[in-house]
């Protein structure tokens, strides 16, 4: 079915179909923490993990439509577990807002040294980062490592395309600067020299962005 054809022949007005991640990351081009940039990565991290790229002010969407899928880059060998996508391993199983908490999970498991997350009886990754900006060890623990797999990612992505800036978006995102400066200090790390300058933002136009970018990608 071609989705944009059967729009355009039931209104008769102009119709463009994009992915969800890759309008967002148009629409914080145009009117939010991507302004003024022309070269931009978007990672939305939510209960999965979704991707947008723009360079020179277009979506790179790929042949295949799935430019910008970052979800599901393969981060990790001997994941038993299947992500939805069907493969394992892949990051959305460790930095979205489900993988954070499923980490987590692990961790308490495992380890029997105090934590306050025992206290949620339904643990959450927003309880995560609050109690990390709390000093809880764990939480702190469990925030440095999905961190750190986000930006060994990151720093991939920024090897094949040098993008001006990096948008963080998604509910994870409202964790603020602790989610940010993390990535950052990983990043810095772990990047290609060239592009260690490259700043790592949070998303400002939120549930709208892909409003905005539905409407950008009409002219």
């Amino acid at each position: 079915m071609n989705v944009e054809k059967e729009f355009h022949e039931i209104s008769g007005l102009p119709v463009k179909v994009g992915n969800d991640a890759n309008v967002a990351a148009l629409g914080e081009m145009w009117q939010g923490a991507e302004k003024g940039y022309q070269d931009v990565l978007m990672v939305t991290l939510g209960t999965g993990v979704g991707g947008g790229c723009v360079l020179n002010g277009k979506i790179v969407s790929g042949i295949h439509g799935a430019g910008g899928e970052i979800g599901h880059m393969p981060v990790m060998d001997d994941e038993p577990i299947a992500c939805n996508c069907g493969n394992h391993g892949c990051l959305e199983q460790y930095v979205s807002a489900t993988g954070i908490v499923n980490q987590a999970k692990k961790v308490l498991d495992l380890d029997d040294r105090a934590s306050s997350l025992r206290n949620y009886s339904s643990l959450e990754a927003k309880n995560i980062y609050d109690e990390a900006k709390n000093g809880d060890v764990i939480a702190n623990e469990t925030v440095d490592s999905t961190c750190k797999i986000l930006a060994k990612a990151l720093a991939q992505v920024c090897s094949m395309i040098d993008p001006e800036i990096i948008v963080i978006g998604g509910g994870v995102s409202k964790a603020g600067d602790i989610l940010t400066s993390r990535i950052t200090q990983f990043f810095k790390k772990y990047v290609f020299n060239a592009c260690t300058s490259t700043p790592i933002v949070l998303a400002k136009l939120e549930n709208d962005a892909g409003m905005y970018g539905s409407v950008k990608s009409l002219f």
